[in-house]
This record gives C-alpha cells, structure tokens and sequence, in this order.
C-alpha cells in the first residue's frame, strides 16, 4: 500500500513523516549519547537523559492541556504504558552501556534489529498482517544489521 504524504494533505497527518522525523531524531540521540557517555557512567548518563525525557514529555503535555486526560486512563492502559516504560528504560541502559563499550555506527544498527523483532512479535502476538516485502524488508535488515557489525 503506498502511503500518500502531499504537503497538501499535511505531513502531520502521515505516520510516514512522523516515522521519518524519529529515524532523524534516533539517529541524533545516538551520536549525541556516543560523546555525552565518554566520561560518565553509563547508568548516571542514562538518568540525566532520562531526566530531560521526563520534564520535556510533561512540559509538553502541559502546554497542550492534555494532563487533565489521566483520570480517564482505564488501568489495562496504566499497566500496559508503565510495562513499556521499564522495557523502555532497561533498553536505555542497555543502548547507553552499548555506546560506552563499542563504536556508535555499530551499536545503532544492531540496536535497529528492534524492528524485525517488532515485525515477528507483532504478526504472532497481535495478529498483525505481513506481506512478503515486509518479510523480505525485515530480513535485509537482520542481514544487515548483522553485516555492519561482524564484517
């Protein structure tokens, strides 16, 4: 399915460009976090990221006067977003832990085997369709993943 994404119709509402601008901003976090962990523990430079997350995602939804939505959150939804929240910030550890000990264009594209991952858990846990060039598209990811960092 080709996804439409004209200036017309607004980028804003495209997941693509959403998609897009977290590659850009993953790929900054990477190279920021590579230079910001040289001379710190990786578990304290973690936290202090962690820190700037946490009052930019409030500040945020400050400014959009979406706080007020929380006491309408069912406790299915509680539980779900705190799981992913400590997968979250254990996947942040380990990243951290990661670009301290080895070369971020390195560390980035195994940490990126994340997506295949998601495809497989996705199609077996929520039922999610695939078609082949998504199967052969997480493939050549693994593949390359796999390449950047043993070749």
């Amino acid at each position: 399915m080709l996804v439409s994404m004209s200036w017309t119709n607004g980028w804003t509402n495209s997941w693509v460009g959403w998609a897009l601008l977290s590659a850009v901003f993953a790929a900054a976090t990477a190279l920021l976090a590579k230079v910001g962990v040289a001379h710190v523990d990786s578990n304290l430079a973690t936290a202090l990221r962690t820190s700037v997350v946490v009052v930019f995602a409030w500040g945020i939804v400050l400014a959009l006067g979406k706080h007020g939505e929380i006491s309408s959150l069912d406790r299915r939804t509680m539980v779900f977003l705190a799981l992913s929240g400590l997968a979250t910030g254990l996947s942040w550890l380990c990243y951290f832990r990661a670009l301290q000990l080895g070369p971020a264009s390195r560390v980035a594209p195994l940490d990126k085997l994340s997506v295949p991952l998601v495809m497989v858990f996705a199609w077996l846990l929520l039922g999610e369709k695939l078609n082949v060039a998504a199967w052969v598209g997480g493939l050549l990811i693994t593949v390359g993943a796999i390449v950047m960092v043993f070749g």
